[in-house]
């Protein structure tokens, strides 16, 4: 059996307020020839779904685009829901659509119920563990402790002893959206601390053959049968260095034969870079990244007039425009009470002036705050 793990799709998701639903939807594209010329049997989707519970119109087409073109291939679709998604409803109507190959588990009375796949070896038993929020799973199944570590645990218990009740030799693969110990975060990612540690270890999921993860948006191998297959597009410029992808997974009569990671091609790169505004615009090292999505940092001394305007002459896909002069000294140690006790209102904005460009005020614009002051003060007093 060939199976194709992914994850974190993120549908409907912006990047700094540009709509990604075209990269998306190139994504999907890219997956489902994959699936066709790889001949895979099984696609894994390991949660987040969409990028909110409430996912716009647009967002819900592609994605009911996406498994009709998946099931169009032959092959069958597994699917949780993420924090990200909506638990209740990406569990409507699950019975009739499994009907359809299309298996979608978001549901915590579903745990430790598998979704049975046969190939010429027997059976292969996909259990789905849909994202679970410690304070909604913990009361649900009768806990004591709290936390990530025993709802998720509590969940393989249950898919253990189910797979303790098949035929030997079948075997087995979970899928779930959790944090794992060790595993690397990006800034693109939800924080999931609220109502307990947020992470678990991957020794969780001993006694099953595979374990498809979702979460972390960079791809990595937790151990040799537990991984993350990361996000399809980078949604953070944290992910610079990220491939994208998915992985591709043999199983055999004993379990993962063979695990090979297939990159998948990006729109649209993202990077960071840095530097003065002169070397940016006519730097020759500069050029590959005209067609990149940019963050970018500015270190001239004094900040330069228009800085974003002037970038995106040369750079027309700059999203985001930050500053760290060269030789900036800012402060000296003290605590903000101890730097402004003998500071006025108005020497204040004026500090703010000269910190913000790098240059001191000009006798205008000092002119201007004294005034803006004095204008302030006469209308308290006539009050």
């Amino acid at each position: 059996m060939r199976l194709l793990h992914t994850s974190d799709w993120h549908l409907g998701r912006s990047f700094h307020r540009e709509n990604l639903l075209d990269a998306q939807a190139s994504f999907v594209d890219h997956l489902v020839d994959t699936v066709r010329a790889e001949r895979i049997d099984v696609v894994a989707v390991s949660g987040d779904l969409y990028d909110r519970a409430l996912p716009p119109v647009e967002a819900v087409r592609l994605f009911d685009e996406a498994l009709r073109r998946i099931r169009d291939t032959g092959a069958r679709a597994v699917l949780i829901s993420g924090n990200h998604d909506s638990m209740v409803r990406l569990s409507y109507a699950t019975d009739l659509i499994d009907a359809a190959g299309v298996h979608v588990r978001s549901s915590l009375d579903s745990v430790g119920e598998p979704v049975l796949i046969d190939d010429e070896h027997g059976s292969v038993a996909f259990y789905g563990i849909p994202y679970l929020e410690p304070e909604i799973a913990r009361p649900h199944w009768g806990l004591e402790r709290r936390g990530h570590a025993a709802v998720l645990g509590h969940a393989m218990d249950l898919v253990r002893a189910d797979l303790a009740g098949r035929p030997a030799g079948t075997r087995s693969a979970v899928l779930s959206h959790a944090f794992v110990s060790g595993g690397e975060p990006s800034d693109s990612e939800r924080d999931i601390s609220v109502g307990g540690a947020s992470h678990v270890p991957a020794s969780v999921f001993d006694g099953v053959d595979y374990t498809a993860l979702g979460h972390l948006h960079g791809r990595q191998t937790m151990a040799e049968t537990v991984r993350y297959s990361g996000s399809p597009l980078a949604y953070s410029f944290s992910e610079e260095h990220q491939v994208k992808g998915y992985w591709i997974l043999d199983i055999g009569p004993s379990g993962v034969a063979a695990a090979e990671f297939a990159p998948a091609p990006v729109p649209r790169p993202v990077a960071r870079i840095r530097g003065r505004i002169d070397d940016l615009l006519t730097g020759e090292r500069w050029e590959a990244y005209t067609g990149h999505w940019l963050q970018v940092t500015l270190t001239d001394p004094l900040r330069p007039a228009f800085p974003m305007d002037r970038l995106r002459e040369r750079f027309p896909h700059t999203l985001v425009l930050d500053f760290a002069p060269e030789d900036r000294q800012d402060g000296d140690g003290g605590t903000w009470r101890q730097r402004t006790a003998d500071r006025s209102e108005s020497e204040l904005v004026l500090d703010f002036v000269d910190w913000a460009r790098g240059a001191p005020p000009t006798e205008d614009e000092r002119e201007l705050v004294a005034s803006a002051f004095e204008d302030i003060r006469r209308q308290e007093a006539d009050r």
